[in-house]
């Protein structure tokens, strides 16, 4: 099986978005609400100059009909990177499928599962291709 190689510019939004997770746990540490996470990650992205949207409802399409009420990312950054955010003792196997889903319905290739909820956050980062 032959998988096309991410762009750079998906590469690039990949390694702001590592880095900036990395910035917002050395100044926040583990133990805070998801939410908490998310909103400075955001600031930390913007900052670099990133589009990033919060909170964004994605239609899907099934059996012919578009559902407003598809699906909900946490972060798409530069309307190309899916990030999840969660804080949480045990990462649920099921969180990294959702990313994949997200990636398929959206037609987007990288997306990051970020736990914040950990003692050193390269623990915490889960970076998924579709």
């Amino acid at each position: 099986m032959d998988f096309e190689k991410l762009s750079d510019r998906e590469e690039a939004i990949g390694k702001a978005i590592v880095n900036a997770a990395f910035k917002v746990h050395s100044k926040l540490g583990p133990g805070l609400l998801e939410k908490v996470y998310e909103i400075c990650l955001a600031h930390e992205l913007k900052k670099e100059g990133l589009l990033v949207s919060r909170q964004l409802d994605i239609p899907i399409q099934y059996d012919g009909i578009v559902f407003d009420e598809g699906l909900r990312l946490d972060l798409l950054v530069e309307n190309l990177v899916i990030v999840e955010v969660k804080a949480v003792d045990t990462v649920n196997p099921v969180w990294q499928a959702q990313v994949l889903s997200h990636l398929k319905l959206t037609n987007h290739r990288l997306g990051y599962l970020i736990n914040f909820n950990v003692a050193k956050i390269k623990e915490g980062i889960k970076r998924i291709i579709l």
